[in-house]
């Protein structure tokens, strides 16, 4: 590990204009040393020939990975893995960083020696136009990732910078699509992160219009097996930080599970939607009516009839 340096990792797939402008915000931060693994998720276009370009315009700072085609996490993971910096950032290729982001936020680390992770505000812009309130959660203040995390997501991927020893704790990302980035938050909330909060944007996230991982589950069966898989990790690591079945996030993520668990069954995905069912139904406060009812009638109608049915009533 080398003291000061920053390990920028970026993972990609068929994105070469915005492989380019991901890069070129790195290289913009004022920050100073830095090193940037590009890794290449099986990428069929141009987007080969952009990141070896840039390998060989910056060798002191740029390295290429490849890998067959695994998805985000398994290539932040093998980046993770070459990387030498006291400090880690992981970005999409979609997004950017603004140029003064690394010098705030290990400003804020250097101050607040007790904290693990610096996150600040991020900018969301759709097609080309920020937005005027922070993304997500970006905007709030939290010192702990739970309970919070267990209502939503508090930031885009490439908000927060790491320090890297602590991700040694935190453990590999997950290998699936689909929700990895809310499940690493929270194995590193079921670590006891300690957070430190940077009063300033500092990166953008972008939705340019073409289709993200994050929007597969709506048409493919597995990619919402795996979001149900992340409903289940992410509760099982709320428990294992601590936080109280009796906790008002709790009861938030219950509804969450509910909602899963109808999507589920209406797609005819019987166990998934029974185990996403039973788990909202160990939280003491979400004990409802509708939850009960459409318990009974899983068994009565069956997992998709019951689910068409509450779709129905609920719109």
């Amino acid at each position: 590990m080398i003291q000061d340096l920053v390990s920028t990792i970026i993972p990609v797939y068929n994105r070469p204009m915005m492989l380019r402008e991901a890069v070129a915000s790195v290289l913009a931060q004022t920050w100073r040393p830095i090193e940037i693994i590009i890794v290449d998720d099986g990428s069929t276009d141009e987007t080969v020939s952009v990141a070896d370009g840039f390998a060989q315009s910056h060798p002191e700072i740029i390295r290429v990975l490849r890998q067959d085609n695994a998805g985000p996490g398994v290539a932040r993971q093998q980046g993770l893995e070459f990387a030498s910096g006291e400090f880690v950032q992981f970005l999409d290729s979609d997004d950017l960083l603004l140029p003064e982001k690394f010098a705030l936020q290990i400003a804020g680390l250097r101050v607040d020696t007790e904290a693990q992770i610096s996150y600040g505000k991020a900018y969301a812009s759709e097609l080309g136009v920020r937005g005027p309130s922070p993304a997500q959660r970006t905007g709030e203040v939290f010192r702990s990732l739970f309970p919070a995390l267990l209502a939503e997501p508090l930031w885009p991927t490439m908000t927060p910078l790491y320090r890297r020893n602590f991700l040694d704790r935190v453990g590999p990302w997950p290998r699936a699509r689909q929700l990895e980035d809310w499940v690493y938050d929270a194995q590193a909330g079921a670590c006891g992160a300690k957070l430190q909060y940077v009063d300033a944007f500092i990166a953008e996230t972008r939705n340019h219009g073409e289709q993200r991982l994050c929007q597969l589950w709506r048409g493919d069966d597995e990619a919402l097996r795996e979001r149900v898989a992340a409903h289940i990790s992410v509760f099982a690591h709320a428990r294992s930080a601590d936080v109280p079945l009796s906790a008002p996030e709790f009861l938030r993520y219950a509804r969450t599970l509910f909602w899963a668990a109808r999507e589920a069954g209406r797609r005819g995905l019987a166990a998934e939607a029974s185990a996403l069912l039973d788990l909202a139904r160990t939280i003491p406060q979400a004990k409802s009516w509708d939850i009960r009812l459409f318990a009974m009638g899983a068994k009565l109608l069956g997992w998709q009839r019951v689910s068409r049915l509450a779709g129905r009533v609920g719109r």
